[in-house]
């Protein structure tokens, strides 16, 4: 990680101007357009949907839906950080909107998690991103790996209920008031067919899909030799994915947006250019599940007491928030 004992002056003054970016009235409008664009398009997908086969509606979720709200989802990502507008609320409301054609109420506690994974990084117990104990000693061979793979989101979804359980607040209710006022309109009005389509959209997108394999690539240590615990990826796909391929530095300064991180890595190239990377998220899913020295259990992991390491880190994103 970068440091801000590190960074000399001149660049420090670069990254303070990408985050300065971010305040900027076009990016803002821009953020909010597309991600209207997306849900809309999605809506309008199920709507359409509502009367053809279930063969058609899985091969349109897999080859289309998967990508719009895997899109959203990443758009929750970047709200979560508050990366669209100053206001905080604002960042939720957005997010509980983007959250729509998913289906099922995430937005907000995703939130609570995602900014402990940031902090806690690696810390078991905390950081509900690292697999549970019974993943690791039951997902140790191909077979059930290929199903790990596929429920992914399954996993992602009871893993906080599991491990580190936290209390529901008015922002989780509201979005789980909208997500269910949608869901029945689309039942009622359109039909289980198309309520289906989201819900397979969203699903898909945590399985043997390219675009899943980000869910993989991000922390999952493929060469423990080297004792690097974040990756990142610098192909095309991370146009439809906002950038998240850019995931070193998106940890290393997390209030710069997505679309901003590619300057990161022009401003100090130094911190970047001997880590390891990915070309194919495809490859990463195959390599996964084909490798037998691979598995839940290959990532890094820190006792609680290890978090005062990265205080600097998290200063840096802190003083870049109010600054």
């Amino acid at each position: 990680m970068i440091f801000i004992q590190e960074i000399n002056h001149n660049k420090f003054g670069d990254m303070m101007f990408l985050d300065f970016l971010n305040e900027s009235g076009f990016l803002k409008l821009g953020f909010l357009d597309f991600v209207t664009l997306v849900v809309s398009l999605q809506l309008c997908t199920a709507v359409y949907l509502h009367n053809v086969g279930w063969t058609k509606i899985l091969m349109v979720a897999y080859f289309f839906g998967y990508f719009l709200n895997h899109n959203l989802f990443l758009a929750i990502h970047e709200l979560s950080h508050n990366l669209a507008f100053s206001n905080p609320p604002y960042n939720r409301c957005l997010g509980i909107f983007a959250n729509l054609p998913i289906g099922v109420p995430m937005s907000v506690t995703f939130q609570k998690y995602h900014l402990e994974h940031h902090r806690y990084q690696g810390v078991d117990g905390v950081d509900t991103d690292i697999p549970t104990l019974i993943e690791a000693r039951l997902v140790k061979n191909i077979v059930t790996k290929c199903i790990w793979v596929l429920l992914q989101l399954l996993f992602y979804t009871l893993r906080p209920i599991l491990v580190n359980l936290k209390r529901r607040g008015k922002w989780e209710f509201l979005n789980l008031i909208i997500q269910i006022g949608l869901d029945a309109c689309m039942i009622c009005f359109s039909g289980w067919r198309s309520f289906s389509y989201m819900i397979v959209s969203t699903f898909v997108r945590g399985g043997m899909h390219p675009m899943a394999g980000h869910f993989i690539f991000e922390h999952y240590v493929f060469n423990k030799k080297e004792g690097q615990e974040t990756y990142s990826y610098y192909r095309p796909l991370n146009i439809m994915s906002w950038h998240v391929g850019h995931h070193n530095k998106h940890h290393d300064i997390p209030r710069i947006l997505g679309c901003r991180l590619h300057k990161v890595r022009e401003i100090a190239p130094e911190y970047y250019e001997n880590l390891d990377s990915y070309w194919s998220w495809s490859h990463v899913i195959y390599s996964y599940i084909a490798d037998n020295s691979l598995g839940p259990f290959s990532r890094m992991k820190k006792n609680l007491s290890t978090k005062n390491k990265y205080e600097n880190c998290i200063l840096f994103s802190v003083f870049l928030t109010f600054f």
